[in-house]
């Protein structure tokens, strides 16, 4: 590697060995890390803090704005300094930052501060080179994603307060992708027009309770249990959206000969394609319909004693063209009983789809000269990003991470082994300087 190329590796390292861990208790947050992460982003890169007007958004939030030739059309480059927290045995230490076989090891690697890096690194070494950005650019950098909390939100207030209506956002979310469908030897540059809703439900039954000795049928857990299974049963009616309908059509010169004729007619044999996704698996199964997770339950605190309320949590990553109402409502009819009550925890309708048009070919464009085997490719995005609120300003809002991602990476993600190849990172940092420098005056 080049010195410069060290230089980029070694400030990730630095960064990931911060733990800024998120959590949803405000007590739980070790709040002295996120200002060490400042500190330490600061004396990384000290020409974007000299030059780019820095305005703190929440307690660790930052909105930096680097003045462009033009205002006309602003460009938004997003990413987050927070992470979840570890879990699973790791192969080499969570918040070592170790590289070890060409990769980069740690917690936030790819989710997100191999994207907070990169990002930061273009702007930096631009800045070295005398660089003007022919639009303004700025960059939002979130501190609690991880738990949908108020930073980005304020970002967004604070950019309406001045008047600026984005050209695009980019954040993180799709990936230069391998292993991305079956039998597809290509990597798929996927980019996310548009995202599911997140929205989480509790559903709660209340009884008398009592000694376990005597048990009452259809009791506060049997009706949780039996709400649950019949949520099991009962999913959603499943659709393809258009931008998976365009994915299948980008995909199809580069799948098995069988496969090509059906994936580049996909618009045609929509109910046969959707029948296919739903049988490949829980992943594919996604794509084509809103996915309900129950992630929590509570009943009785001892075991010798009859619950006198149970709960579950309900998880629901909602569909393009579904509503939260329709869930709701959906959610009602197949449990079937009033005793179970329910209540929306927190609520986002899916995001509208992005236009394909000139800011969508930049970034395609930019996807085909840094990573030349990789077909861009627009997507339905099954997470939830902090982009989401940036709709509210913009009608361009896309989800892509710049970093070649195989399978085993992409499901380290809020798991154990999470990792970066080191050129994959650097190509990241190219990718970022390349896109800026080519913003249309």
């Amino acid at each position: 590697m080049t010195v410069t190329s060290d230089r980029a590796v070694a400030k990730l390292q630095a960064l990931i060995r911060i733990p800024t861990v998120s959590h949803r208790d405000a007590q739980q947050i070790d709040r002295q890390a996120f200002d060490d992460f400042l500190v330490e982003l600061e004396r990384q890169f000290p020409l974007l803090h000299e030059r780019l007007e820095l305005t703190r958004i929440t307690s660790h939030g930052l909105l930096f704005r680097w003045p462009g030739a033009s205002h006309e059309r602003p460009v938004v480059l997003m990413a987050h300094l927070d992470v979840v927290p570890v879990e699973g045995e790791w192969q080499h230490p969570p918040f070592s930052g170790a590289i070890v076989d060409g990769s980069i090891w740690g917690r936030g690697t790819l989710d997100d501060k191999g994207q907070l890096v990169a990002v930061c690194e273009a702007v930096e070494t631009l800045l070295e080179a005398g660089h003007t950005p022919a639009q303004d650019v700025w960059l939002s950098f979130g501190c609690d994603e991880e738990v949908s909390g108020a930073a980005a939100p304020e970002a967004v207030a604070e950019l309406r307060r001045r008047g600026v209506r984005p050209w695009f956002v980019l954040d993180e979310g799709g990936a230069v992708a391998s292993e991305a469908f079956p039998g597809v030897g290509a990597p798929i540059g996927v980019v996310g027009v548009t995202e599911k809703g997140v929205t989480s439900f509790e559903l709660t039954v209340t009884g008398r309770g009592g000694h376990a000795s005597t048990p009452a049928k259809w009791g506060p857990t049997a009706r949780i249990a039996r709400a649950i299974t019949r949520i099991e049963r009962s999913p959603m009616a499943a659709s393809i959206p258009e931008p998976t309908v365009e994915l299948f059509r980008r995909m199809a010169p580069h799948a098995p000969l069988p496969l090509r004729p059906l994936m580049a007619g996909a618009e045609r044999i929509k109910p046969l394609l959707t029948r296919a996704l739903l049988a490949a698996g829980p992943e594919p199964a996604s794509m084509v319909r809103t996915s309900f997770a129950v992630t929590t339950l509570s009943g009785s605190p001892a075991l010798n004693v009859i619950a006198a309320t149970a709960t579950a949590g309900v998880n629901v990553r909602i569909m393009v063209g579904d509503t939260v109402a329709g869930v709701r409502e959906h959610l009602r009819k197949v449990i079937g009983d009033d005793q179970v009550e329910i209540s929306i925890v927190e609520e986002h309708e899916p995001s509208p789809i992005s236009p394909r048009d000139d800011a969508f070919a930049l970034i395609e464009r930019s996807i085909t000269e840094i990573f030349p085997d990789a077909v861009p490719a627009p997507y339905v995005m099954m997470a939830a990003t902090d982009s989401r609120h940036f709709t509210e300003i913009c009608e361009r809002v896309y989800r892509f991470a710049p970093f070649r991602m195989t399978k085993a990476q992409r499901q380290a993600i809020h798991s154990y082994d999470e990792h970066l190849g080191v050129d994959a990172f650097l190509d990241g940092v190219r990718w970022y300087r390349h896109l800026i420098e080519r913003l249309p005056a």
